[in-house]
């Protein structure tokens, strides 16, 4: 595949131009351990994740979860993570959502899904469907120095919903 190739959603590949790519792509390498795993796959050029799909027929029920296996494996490049994000879509259509989304570049198991369920019924999903979406994000480790005070600012303590809804 040649420098800038987005791999989209089976029918959608398209090349960026030079001027569209401004930096590198980075490169995960990622393992299918069934013949139901599915490449993670961009939905567009500029999408932020890559949809990952389930390789399993399965029910999450209502008002409870499920981990749904996608039968893959990745290989963060060192100092990014993984970040498995809700589908806007399952989210706004069947109160679909995506819960304990955080993958070290240090795991090597299967990527599974842990899906929750919010409405008054279950949810379906079938070999092959997309269910969440994979974002790979740069980490900043900090260092953590205790202190006696901290300095004021204009919010102070303020918190959940403090600044207006």
């Amino acid at each position: 595949m040649a420098f800038g190739t987005v791999v989209t959603s089976p029918s959608k590949e398209k090349t960026m131009s030079s001027s569209e790519t401004t930096e590198q792509r980075l490169t995960v390498r990622f393992v299918r351990t069934t013949e139901n795993a599915h490449a993670p796959t961009y939905g567009s050029a500029c999408a932020a994740g890559a949809d990952l799909y389930s390789a399993e027929d399965c029910m999450v029920p209502a008002k409870g979860k499920f981990c749904v296996s996608t039968d893959i494996q990745v290989e963060l490049p060192f100092g990014y993570y993984g970040r498995v994000a809700p589908r806007s879509g399952l989210a706004a259509k069947n109160f679909i959502d995506v819960g304990a989304g955080v993958v070290d570049s240090d795991y090597r198991g299967i990527l599974k899904v842990l899906l929750f369920n919010f409405s008054e019924t279950d949810f379906a999903i079938k070999k092959g469907d997309r269910i969440a979406q994979f974002i790979c994000e740069k980490i900043a480790h900090c260092n953590y120095v205790e202190c006696d005070t901290l300095d004021n600012t204009t919010r102070g303590a303020g918190g959940f919903g403090s600044t207006g809804v």
